[in-house]
């Protein structure tokens, strides 16, 4: 398995992310959905990695930039055969590396509060997300839980 910076013109991608987008749209209401489509990402804020292996795309993540300091955990998905499988864990790692590398002081996420998502808020608490408030432009929502980590102290 490889971890490569994706600029999203593949078709593997685009397909794998539609995916996403109707999986969150048939767990979570539409006004507290806020996975990203192939355009949303396509920002220049936005630095995107899907995991390969071979060439089938098995996972993806993303960071936000959303000020000098602090960016967004985005688009974390894991293909639904290789969950549990240490995929998004070798990715989460690679990100917040690489979310250091880049200079941010705070990585900050927004998921689901629905059963769905305990396998993703118990990997985040691994990885040493804490539970805060809402941030940037979210608004409180009993459908989302925000968690945030530093990088660096």
């Amino acid at each position: 398995m490889r971890i490569v910076e994706d600029d999203l013109s593949g078709p593997q991608i685009a397909e794998f992310l539609l995916e996403h987008v109707r999986e969150m749209r048939s767990i979570t209401p539409l006004e507290s959905k806020h996975a990203l489509d192939l355009d949303g990402l396509r920002v220049p804020e936005i630095r995107f990695w899907s995991v390969l292996d071979g060439a089938a795309v098995v996972g993806c993540g993303a960071i936000k930039r959303l000020d000098a300091d602090h960016a967004e955990l985005k688009s974390m998905r894991t293909a639904a055969a290789r969950k549990r499988s240490g995929i998004a864990s070798l990715l989460l790692r690679h990100i917040l590396t690489e979310a250091e590398r880049l200079g941010f002081a705070r990585l900050s996420l927004e998921t689901g509060s629905a059963d769905f998502f305990l396998p993703a808020r118990r990997l985040y608490e691994k990885f040493g997300f804490e539970y805060c408030e809402p941030f940037a432009d979210y608004r409180p929502d009993p459908n989302s839980v925000f968690m945030t980590r530093l990088l660096r102290g």
